[in-house]
């Protein structure tokens, strides 16, 4: 019996080693493993009928080699051997013998027994062998993945071990299985091991970055990856983690993340522009290296709005409180300067901008950052005295052009002085003394007197050497007191002046002094450029309205026009189509008039000549 069971065994594996086989040849693999099976039974019954056995121990043999068949081929098979087993048993063993017959109804029932139990017992033994292999080939398949994989049970103790493993690690399957995951590994966990855990039972799976120790000490970073494993039941048997190494790639990330740091230290060193982040509702601060330059503070200071208050310029102090307090109640971005009062005493001209990153229930992030503009005030300030030392010169220049209107207005009013005053002799002289008519004299004296010195003043107005001064000017006056210093220089040009301005325009605020020169170099490159006009009128009109919120007032030539090449250079400094011009006058009118908040602009006219124009906003009421 035992060298029969060999037989079958050696026969079992040679066959097994051939079961997959392509095409036709399959039909000759059957027919010969059921001549095989058949022998085999025919052979085992031989055996049996010889040392004379009951037939539910024959049963019992039979069932053993349909269970090594069965692992040969399909279910199929194993019903062929178990009919055929079933016609031996009953032929053979069962009374009456040598026949089909059967006599006794407990025969019946054994032989229903065996077919129904071979027939339980081989399927099962098929679907073990199935499983066998599908957990084989998983093995297999997660033995040729490069990654990390290994399986722990519910206590984290190793129950599988890939060779991916085994090559990151450096321990082997024997080695390793049986052994507590996390103490083996001395892992590394980037937040606690129970918030994984929980994440772990309530999604099924995780994913993060884990450090862990090798074999030889070192330590490496993985892309760890867990999915929980449980039964049919619902119940955790374990859990599949998967792990692939990433040392190298974080060694990459620190070295860029060095250099960035760098990089971005040297270029906010050399912009001087600091970085900050501010979390609204806890008050937390970070400040980059530079910021802490800016501000003045050792960089072993913690941040704190508290500090930024201190270093606050005391005029602006309220303004850096409002904005911080309405950025954390708005949630919205903020852009603004401010000064800081250092402790030598010297200050800093600051612009700070910031947007919200985060706005979640326990953070409100603000990024944000602080530059130091000192250097661009303090060149702003340089270039607008340099403007103002300009516009003076301008001013001079005109009125070294206007000298024989200027003395012309000046010598109308000292001229009827003297007339006023030889009247007033005359009328003294008489018989009696007319003393009405020289009172009458002496009031013209004492107006001229006045308008004269009106004259000298608007004069010593525009040749004195002052800083800019906002003060409350109506437009139309300032008109008229222009047109009052270049009526000379109109008259000898031979040019019709007239004004058509709107009444009661709204005041605007700004200094009269620099509004006026502009106005003067409006009307003397309109009367100038109408200087070679002949064969038809030469005007010069004059108008103020008010448009679209804005005060406007246009200068209105009929002279030559602009050329279209002239058009985009006319407010350029240096440029000037006149021969003997420095190209500054039209410049400085722009200056001026965009410092006061307002535009400049030319346009050719349907007609003949061009309009120049500007605007400035009015002031308004609640300002007022």
């Amino acid at each position: 019996m035992g060298q029969m069971m060999g037989w079958l065994r050696h026969h079992a594996e040679t066959l097994l080693s051939r079961s997959t086989r392509p095409g036709h040849a399959q039909g000759r693999y059957l027919v010969g493993l059921w001549t095989v099976g058949c022998l085999s039974l025919t052979l085992a019954t031989w055996v049996c009928f010889l040392v004379d056995l009951k037939s539910s121990t024959v049963a019992f043999v039979y069932l053993i080699i349909i269970v090594l068949l069965s692992l040969l081929d399909s279910f199929a098979s194993s019903v062929v051997f178990s009919l055929f087993a079933l016609a031996c048993l009953d032929y053979i063993f069962v009374e009456p013998r040598f026949t089909f017959q059967v006599e006794y109804s407990e025969d019946i029932l054994q032989l229903i027994a065996f077919v129904a139990t071979s027939f339980i017992i081989t399927g099962l033994v098929r679907r073990m062998r199935t499983l066998a292999q599908a957990h084989h080939e998983q093995a297999r398949l997660l033995d040729l993945t490069h990654d990390s994989v290994f399986v722990r049970d519910a206590n984290d103790v190793i129950v599988y071990w890939n060779r991916g493993a085994q090559e990151l690690y450096g321990w082997t399957r024997e080695e390793i299985v049986g052994r507590i995951t996390h103490d083996l590994l001395q892992t590394e966990f980037p937040i606690p091991l129970d918030e994984i855990n929980r994440q772990l039972l309530d999604t099924g799976r995780w994913e993060g970055e884990l450090r862990h120790t090798r074999r030889d000490g070192t330590k490496i970073f993985v892309a760890s990856r867990w999915s929980l494993q449980r039964d049919a039941n619902g119940r955790v048997t374990g859990t599949l983690e998967s792990n692939n190494d990433i040392t190298a790639r974080k060694r990459t990330e620190a070295a860029l993340k060095r250099s960035q740091d760098t990089y971005l230290a040297e270029a906010q060193k050399l912009s001087t522009t600091g970085s900050f982040g501010w979390n609204a509702l806890t008050g937390e601060l970070h400040w980059s290296e530079e910021s802490f330059r800016i501000y003045g503070f050792d960089s072993a200071l913690k941040p704190s709005i508290d500090a930024i208050f201190e270093r606050a310029h005391p005029d602006d102090l309220a303004l850096v409180r409002r904005v911080f307090e309405r950025a954390a109640k708005e949630k919205g971005e903020c852009d603004f300067e401010h000064r800081l009062l250092m402790p030598d005493g010297s200050v800093r001209h600051l612009r700070v901008v910031a947007r919200v990153v985060a706005d979640e229930p326990e953070v409100l992030q603000f990024v944000g950052a602080v530059m130091d503009v000192t250097a661009a005030r303090q060149a702003e300030e340089t270039l607008h005295q340099a403007q103002t030392e300009l516009a003076y010169v301008t001013r001079v220049t005109t009125l070294g052009e206007l000298a024989a209107s200027i003395a012309h207005e000046i010598n109308q009013p000292l001229s009827a002085i003297v007339t006023s005053g030889d009247a007033s002799l005359r009328f003294l002289n008489r018989d009696p003394p007319q003393l009405d008519e020289v009172r009458d004299a002496v009031k013209r004296m004492i107006s001229d007197g006045k308008r004269a010195s009106t004259i000298v003043q608007r004069i010593r107005a525009l040749t004195k050497k002052t800083e800019t001064q906002s003060t409350r000017v109506d437009l139309n006056n300032l008109v008229g007191e222009s047109v009052a210093l270049v009526r000379r220089e109109v008259a000898n040009h031979q040019v019709a002046l007239r004004t058509e301005l709107v009444p009661e325009a709204p005041a605007v605020l700004g200094d009269g002094v620099l509004l006026q020169q502009v106005l003067i170099n409006l009307i003397v490159n309109g009367v100038q450029a109408m200087g070679e006009i002949n064969g038809q009128p030469r005007e010069l009109v004059i108008r103020s309205s008010h448009e679209a919120g804005e005060i406007v007032v246009s200068v209105q030539d009929s002279g030559t026009g602009i050329a279209p090449e002239t058009a985009g250079r006319l407010f350029d400094a240096f440029y000037t189509t006149k021969p003997n011009g420095m190209g500054m006058g039209l410049s400085i009118c722009r200056t001026i008039i965009e410092a006061h908040g307002g535009r400049v602009w030319a346009s050719n006219n349907a007609g003949p000549g061009a309009t120049f124009h500007f605007s400035l906003p009015p002031i308004r009421e609640d300002a007022a």
